[in-house]
């Protein structure tokens, strides 16, 4: 049956199907333990249901398999490599990763980054229907009174830990899922299940000595290996944080407007990515290097046609325009003025006081410039 399943999940397009028991994750502490330190920031559901997510049983009663697949979302987007460079407190020159990137380099400074994931039609959607069809052949492999729960990213489950002890792929010490044949590009799934399947050997870590990802995180959102605090975290500030971005962590957020790849790109293991199946024919181009201005342009009804089907829509118009504000502050020129001008009238009050911000930045440094041309 083992063999059934992982076949019927390749036909069906997934990278890869391994299995585990629904015994609770070795790493159970570890989460309580962040969740009440308060590392997990405004993501409440992560508190509200901590004790499903330690317990599978709570979950799906008489589980005893699970079922975990992988999706890439890799591109076959030429490759740009570079060194990322900065100063330390003391101004000593950092290298802060030899970072793998898609994104070409933008041709005006008026642009910004979308996380590659976000570059695809919403995977939630995208793997609903193939998740659905495996979920109904396990439950037919099973017979009469075999229950089934698929989850995409959805469900109380510790899913990294349970691919890892599934041997999908190895938590690295930017927390995230790697995989040796995958890289850091995949989407997970499970499904959780009441019929017993032999489990796969756990994968074991392989991040040896490397510290990249450490080091290439902006905000140091990675304060030791395998540790994160989710409120410094660029993913959690431009997506999860409805409210203001901390002043003093948005000269770090760079051009990013919705995500970060920056510890996943810097991972040596993505040499062996490959380009997913199920996620090719749903590819983005506009949103690999999108134009700042253009965004900022949008209201409420332009940005919910354009974003139609894609998880930026989950940020809403206020909290996109919020974030491109502080992509401008950052990066942008002297064009992009005139925009912010009109972006501190906004009725949404959150996007008019991150664009009073990015123009006293613009205008700090040009007057900077200025004085040194002097």
């Amino acid at each position: 049956m083992k063999a059934a399943v992982q076949q019927r999940a390749r036909e069906l397009g997934f990278e890869a199907c391994r299995i585990t028991s629904a015994e609770p994750p070795a790493s159970a502490a570890k989460f309580q333990q962040a969740v009440a330190e308060g590392r997990h920031g405004e993501m409440a559901w992560l508190a509200r249901n901590a004790a499903k997510r330690t317990d599978p049983q709570l979950v799906l009663p008489g589980a005893k398999s699970l079922v975990v697949l992988a999706a890439s979302y890799e591109s076959d987007e030429p490759r740009n490599f570079e060194l990322r460079v900065s100063n330390d407190e003391q101004g000593t020159a950092v290298r802060r990763a030899h970072a793998e990137t898609r994104n070409p380099k933008p041709e005006t400074h008026n642009s910004g980054q979308v996380a590659r994931y976000a570059r695809y039609a919403d995977y939630h959607d995208v793997l609903a229907e193939p998740l659905k069809q495996l979920s109904a052949f396990v439950d037919q492999l099973g017979g009469a009174g075999t229950r089934s729960l698929w989850y995409v990213d959805t469900g109380p489950v510790l899913e990294r830990d349970l691919a890892q002890r599934a041997g999908l792929g190895f938590v690295g010490k930017h927390t995230n899922l790697i995989s040796r044949s995958l890289g850091n590009w995949f989407f997970l799934a499970e499904i959780l299940t009441t019929l017993a399947l032999e489990p796969d050997a756990a994968e074991h870590n392989h991040c040896g000595s490397c510290t990249r990802c450490l080091t290439a995180c902006p905000t140091q959102a990675l304060p030791a290996p395998f540790t994160l605090d989710a409120r410094r975290c660029i993913s959690y500030l431009t997506i999860e944080l409805k409210g203001s971005i901390p002043v003093e962590l948005r000269p770090l957020i760079g051009d990013h407007i919705y995500g970060c790849d920056d510890c996943l790109a810097a991972c040596p293991w993505n040499r062996f990515a490959r380009e997913g199946q199920l996620m090719k024919a749903h590819a983005r181009p506009d949103l690999i290097r999108p134009d700042l201005l253009a965004l900022l342009a949008l209201d409420d009804s332009s940005f919910k046609a354009k974003f139609a089907g894609s998880p930026v829509l989950r940020t809403k118009r206020r909290g996109l325009l919020r974030n491109v504000c502080v992509a401008l502050g950052n990066v942008g020129d002297a064009s992009a003025i005139p925009a912010l001008e009109r972006a501190v009238a906004d009725p949404e009050p959150l996007i008019a006081e991150h664009a009073i911000w990015a123009l006293a930045q613009i205008r700090q440094r040009a007057d900077a410039s200025e004085r040194v041309q002097k």
